[in-house]
């Protein structure tokens, strides 16, 4: 699996940096979450967090595929992504250390009905319907969400109709 996971790393860092990401610079733990990320998707056929517990039913575990839809709101506010797999540039550069993060996700009662209230109608005199991305934030105007985010390169099923 040493092969595999250095050549998803490889992957990983290049997705990240062009999209202005930064993976942990701490290559050991970084390999191990990776490690977890190639398992899950051999478990479950989708790479969930490696620190989350996943249900192994894909859309129940939507908003925790990596990278989650939690990434950016964590790295905003703690500087790393709930397992730490992203950091911010000021964790790269060194002035800003990270500890253990609060879980963002809520609880799987209160997720369904999150759902639910945003699958109300909104009536709108577009011409096409808006897909959002749930991890990023990309938006788009389009009959279908593209298959792949241009910005965080998540697959298809990661958007959301946004109006």
């Amino acid at each position: 699996m040493s092969d595999e996971v250095d050549a998803f790393y490889e992957k990983l860092d290049k997705d990240a940096k062009s999209a202005g990401y930064h993976l942990n610079p701490d290559i050991d733990f970084t390999k191990a979450l990776i490690k977890g990320l190639l398992t899950n998707e051999k478990r479950y056929g989708y790479q969930a967090c490696p620190c989350r517990l996943a249900t192994g039913k894909k859309s129940d575990d939507l908003d925790i595929i990596c990278p989650c839809d939690y990434r950016d709101s964590d790295l905003d506010e703690y500087g790393t992504c709930y397992c730490g797999l992203y950091v911010s540039k000021d964790v790269v550069d060194g002035k800003k250390q990270f500890g253990s993060i609060p879980e963002r996700r809520p609880p799987k009662e209160k997720r369904g009905k999150m759902e639910q209230k945003k699958t109300g109608n909104v009536f709108t005199n577009l011409s096409k319907p808006v897909w959002r991305c749930k991890v990023c934030g990309y938006l788009c105007a389009r009959d279908e969400p593209p298959e792949v985010c241009p910005i965080c390169k998540v697959t298809k099923d990661r958007f959301e109709r946004f109006m």
